[in-house]
């Protein structure tokens, strides 16, 4: 099983190394498909598959479509099928007559798309360059036509140009399959000779046509005037004739005349009482019809007063009423929001002050309980614990509210002399004071302590030893010096 396991992460390299391998064979093997322009002939050549007849193949020819080019056995490359025009001057072509003429003439050629032409542009044309290739086409044409125009009378040439132009496509034709050419089209556009023998030729045919065409003038004018002649006399006859039986139809046509205007005038008379009578009762009837028509109109219009002030008074009600329903709406609504949000505001407050009074009361529970523990489970004995801890602040508090009296502040106005036990009230008055603070075993009796007794038998001493001193003793000076001071 471990073996298992540990061979399981070679295994999946190995077919995903497969899987990769057979993924870029594919892909190089879909590069290898080329296809063909229709206006280009590929060519594969390399390792090519033989002919039908068993014969070697220089090359794999193909106009158009789709094939597979082996890798590194076949390569491929193509042929333009972009038709060329060749201007091809030639001079001095010697003709039959031993007459040197010149024929300028523009030839296109473009390369040929038959299977065994094709054959031919791949072994011959592959690689050159379409002016290579122009080059190459018009030494053959020159060539083709001198021959041609050797073979040809130069009449034959100038007035037979159909017979001419065949002969030299025939010709040119042949020569250029040979290198994967064909022709597309000849055009000569003008041919002249150094001797001028086309010219008198031209000359001749034009004094021939002239004089032709003066006979044949004559013989049409002679024509012409007899057959004016005949025609003048044909027309006179004819015209009289017609003459005849038009005054004869015209006479005819006065009397029918009259007796349509005869019938035309009673019609007229008819029709015009008619429309005299029709045009009174159809005015009354008009003036009928528009009285109606007025006061159905006026009864239309006061209904429609009617019913658009009706429209307008129940509208306006109608959009009053509306207006006021919405702003009471909004306002209950505006109402009902602000007292839900006060409300939701106040209910939030009041549950997070409970939420804080109650984390301070468990707080002070917690530590009342661990005060009660540290004093034993007595809770009198927690208590007393609590105040001792107190103890410091309210003696703090004790002494604040005496603290910050002015005594350099106070001013008081002794005028009545010292009294029955010596003092003054100015003296009094201090003595009050100081009396007004309570003693400090009063203090810790009121909180439910006890001072200790060292502290209780020097506060309970100190009474006596006041109450025994003499009023000699008393330090009454002072107290007169300290009440004239506070008096400053």
């Amino acid at each position: 099983m471990e073996n298992l396991l540990i061979s399981l992460p070679g295994i999946i390299g190995l077919i995903v190394a497969v899987v990769v391998i057979i993924f870029t064979l594919i892909l190089l093997l879909c590069t290898r498909f080329k296809k063909c322009p229709s206006d280009k002939i590929m060519v594969v050549y390399g390792r090519v598959s033989k002919n039908q007849d068993g014969t070697t193949r220089s090359a794999k020819c193909l106009h158009g479509g789709i094939t597979f080019v082996v890798p590194v056995l076949q390569a491929y490359s193509f042929l333009d099928l972009t038709p060329m025009s060749i201007s091809v001057d030639l001079k001095s072509a010697l003709s039959r007559q031993n007459i040197r003429i010149d024929v300028p003439s523009i030839f296109t050629v473009g390369i040929s798309t038959e299977p065994a032409v094709m054959q031919n542009a791949a072994e011959r044309l592959l690689g050159l360059k379409l002016a290579q290739i122009q080059e190459l086409a018009k030494d053959i044409i020159f060539g083709q036509l001198r021959l041609v125009i050797a073979t040809m009378d130069i009449e034959e040439i100038n007035t037979n140009r159909d017979k001419f132009l065949e002969a030299v496509s025939l010709n040119v034709e042949g020569e250029l399959k040979k290198i994967g050419l064909r022709l597309i089209n000849v055009n000569v556009t003008d041919i002249s000779d150094e001797s001028g023998y086309i010219i008198a030729l031209g000359k001749e045919a034009a004094a021939k046509a002239i004089n032709d065409a003066k006979i044949s003038v004559a013989e049409a004018d002679r024509a012409g005037a007899i057959g004016e002649a005949n025609a003048k006399k044909e027309q006179r006859i004819n015209v009289a004739n017609y003459n005849s039986e038009a005054i004869k139809g015209e006479n005819q046509a006065q009397v029918a005349i009259e007796n349509s205007k005869s019938v035309l005038r009673q019609r007229q008379a008819e029709a015009e009482q008619q429309a005299a009578s029709s045009e009174a009762i159809n005015a009354a009837k008009a003036k009928t019809d528009a009285y109606e028509a007025e006061k159905n109109a006026e009864l239309m219009r006061a209904e429609k007063e009617k019913a658009t002030q009706e429209a307008d008074i129940i509208v306006r009600a109608e959009i009053e009423k509306r207006k006021a329903e919405l702003e009471a709406e909004a306002v209950a609504e505006a109402a009902r929001r602000k007292a839900k949000g006060e409300a939701d505001a106040i209910y939030a407050k009041m549950e997070a002050e409970a939420r804080g009074m109650r984390a301070v009361l468990t707080a002070q529970a917690e530590g009342l309980a661990q005060i009660v523990t540290a004093a034993g489970g007595d809770p009198n004995e927690a208590t007393r614990l609590m105040i001792a801890d107190k103890i410091e602040e309210l003696v703090k508090t004790q002494v604040e509210a005496v603290k910050n009296i002015k005594i350099d502040k106070v001013t008081v106005w002794d005028g009545a002399g010292s009294r029955e036990d010596g003092k003054t009230a100015t003296a009094n008055f201090i003595s009050g004071m100081a009396k007004s603070l309570p003693p400090m075993t009063d203090l810790f009796a009121m909180t439910g302590l006890t001072l200790p007794e060292i502290i209780r038998a020097k506060e309970a001493a100190a009474p006596a030893d006041k109450a025994a001193e003499t009023p000699a003793e008393k330090p009454a000076d002072k107290a007169d010096d300290k009440a004239d001071e506070a008096a400053e």
